[in-house]
């Protein structure tokens, strides 16, 4: 026991270390403007540290050259707190250099909240340690996740909000929505809708969990005589729903969402004539200012030019692009790393779902997210809710690929693995069950003996290693080189 409490130590210490050592060293090495899109992202950061207010977004300091618009109508907490983060430091230094990276440690301190967050979940999905910290590491340590968090942007944030969405969510499955656990949940949406529209699929998932939470069936008993005999059978199925903690928990949820949102929306709103979102408005700034070849009304794009979405999808290098940059292209999507990281994820995330899919569930002892409340009800640990949940969390993994290939499509290419991080947490639970599965199958139907306990350690050990250098081989092998000949952002 003490040995198991030490290496659980180790682990942790191991996990964050390399977190902060990675993530401080792509922050302080990465030439300004070299990751993707950062200039023009930088300058609302720049304009709230130098006015002390929040920009609109026809603001021309602000507007990104050629395409005429500005990222300030969409929703920019993230920015806000690079920028205040500037300002204050800006007190004591004018360094430019300083400045930039106080913007981003920013995501960096956002990261670190998605790491822990990422090892509490595992905690809740895997009673197994061993594959609970199979999953942290695979969720973190993804070359494009950590990625994510060394440069101003949003999707920093927005994983965040995911991480803590999702264990909001399961710890209000577990306690029956607790104010603890409502409170985690209502942070997340907090997060996720002052961040990044991309995410907002799980803004929806969320509430139709909840909901469905407090759905339940019930049947009665009745006795049938059959030729002298008698034997049990069923009425139908009566439906169940828990309106009094449904409305009561609800509102709570939603009244603390509202006090944290609502001040953005109807600034929005104001600002841009009732478009509280501000896409139309963003698109009409970008008619006005937008450079010819960058223009709305005629770019090409695979939309204009008369093809169909498959046609994209066949003669393009969309999802090659996709699936590599999610996995990890650092820099302007120049910095690709050696293959065999490349195929070491396409394998490990194709056989992990395989098997997630393929292996019945009858195959190792279940162990799902959805466990028994306080009050000790197995309505959430029905077939249907289970059914029901997974279907939301599949959702939550398509959706992002479903966004990027519509924006490629119809507005502007860009295949970019970033648009697909938010699909990464439920992805990695499904690969690391499949890989569950995969050994429970092996332990008790291929072997008569059972296979012995330490092996599994020395497998999971060996597999967060092998993440480990994946992400050193990347950074340090493919990143660095490539900043040190290219030290001047282009």
């Amino acid at each position: 026991m003490k040995n198991t409490k030490t290496l659980s130590r180790l682990f942790i210490s191991c996990y964050f270390g390399l977190f902060l050592v990675i993530g401080l060293s792509l922050l302080i090495k990465q030439p300004f403007g070299n990751p993707p899109d950062e200039y023009n992202r930088y300058l609302i950061p720049q304009y709230i540290a130098e006015h002390g207010s929040l920009p609109n977004g026809f603001e021309e300091s602000i507007r990104i050259p050629g395409y005429g618009f500005s990222y300030a109508f969409q929703p920019i907490l993230p920015y806000m707190l690079q920028g205040y983060a500037m300002r204050f430091v800006g007190l004591f230094t004018d360094s430019e250099a300083a400045l930039l990276y106080t913007a981003r440690s920013v995501n960096l301190i956002l990261g670190l909240f998605t790491a822990l967050l990422v090892l509490l979940l595992s905690e809740k999905w895997f009673r197994d340690r061993r594959f609970g910290y199979l999953f942290a590491f695979l969720a973190t340590f993804l070359p494009q996740s950590i990625f994510v968090h060394t440069y101003v942007n949003t999707d920093s944030c927005c994983m965040l909000s995911i991480a803590c969405m999702l264990y909001g969510l399961t710890l209000g499955l577990e306690d029956a929505f607790s104010v603890r656990s409502s409170l985690i949940l209502s942070l997340g949406i907090i997060l996720c809708a002052l961040s990044y529209y991309n995410a907002y699929g799980y803004i929806l998932s969320c509430i139709l969990l909840f909901t469905a939470f407090f759905l339940s069936f019930s049947r009665q008993k009745r006795s049938v005589a059959v030729r002298g005999s008698f034997f049990l059978s069923y009425t139908p199925r009566k439906v169940h729903f828990d309106y009094l903690n449904f409305l009561k928990k609800g509102a709570f949820i939603s009244a603390v969402v509202l006090a944290g949102i609502a001040w953005w929306f109807i600034r929005s709103a104001v600002l841009y004539d009732g478009d509280f979102l501000g896409l139309k408005t963003r698109n009409a700034c970008a008619a006005l200012y937008a450079l010819p070849e960058y223009h709305p009304d005629t770019r090409l794009t695979w939309q204009s030019q008369g093809h169909s979405l498959l046609d994209m999808l066949r003669n393009s290098d969309f999802l090659t692009l996709s699936v590599l940059s999610f996995i990890g292209i650092y820099g302007p999507m120049t910095i690709i790393t050696s293959v065999w990281v490349y195929r070491f994820y396409k394998v490990l995330f194709f056989f992990g779902v395989l098997f997630c899919i393929l292996i019945p569930p009858s195959a190792i002892r279940r162990n799902t997210a959805v466990r028994r409340n306080t009050a000790g009800r197995r309505n959430t640990a029905g077939r249907g809710f289970r059914i029901f949940y997974h279907g939301n969390m599949i959702f939550c993994i398509f959706m992002p690929l479903f966004l990027s290939m519509i924006y490629s499509y119809s507005t502007d290419y860009q295949p970019q693995g970033r648009y697909l991080l938010p699909a990464l947490l439920p992805l990695c639970y499904y690969t690391v069950r499949g890989l569950k599965k995969l050994y429970g199958l092996i332990r008790l139907r291929i072997f008569s003996a059972p296979l012995p306990e330490r092996l599994l350690s020395v497998l999971s050990a060996v597999l967060c290693i092998l993440m480990a250098g994946m992400l050193i081989l990347t950074v340090y092998g493919y990143a660095f080189p490539y900043y040190e000949s290219n030290p001047v952002a282009p």
